[in-house]
């Protein structure tokens, strides 16, 4: 695990500094959501199963974000794709943890 790497490169995918900084933790609010990284004692390496938990990020621009995340660095999982009418895309972080673009859920 690389919480200052992981950091830097969250800091880059939100754009903006993170909103808490303490002890080798770091946060942001995005939007409803705090996410956070930081060390845990039992977390050593890259993921070893980084499907597991996958986290969205919605934004009604998928594939124009995940060009620029992909920029940034990331690994790509599964390029940008349709189910239905939403669009996702599959990305990885510098530690191999997964994580989705999504098109905005309508829970209607």
């Amino acid at each position: 695990m690389q919480p200052k790497v992981l950091a830097e490169f969250y800091e880059k995918v939100f754009g903006k500094k993170p909103d808490m900084e303490d002890g080798g933790y770091f946060g942001w609010l995005v939007g409803n959501c705090f996410f956070t990284v930081g060390e845990h004692s039992e977390a050593q390496g890259k993921s070893k199963q980084p499907a597991r938990i996958m986290f969205n990020f919605e934004t009604t621009i998928v594939k124009e974000e995940f060009e620029r995340i992909k920029a940034l660095g990331a690994a790509v999982i599964k390029e940008p794709y349709q189910m239905g009418e939403a669009w996702i895309a599959t990305l990885g972080d510098p530690d191999g943890n997964y994580f989705q673009l999504m098109t905005p859920w309508d829970s209607k």
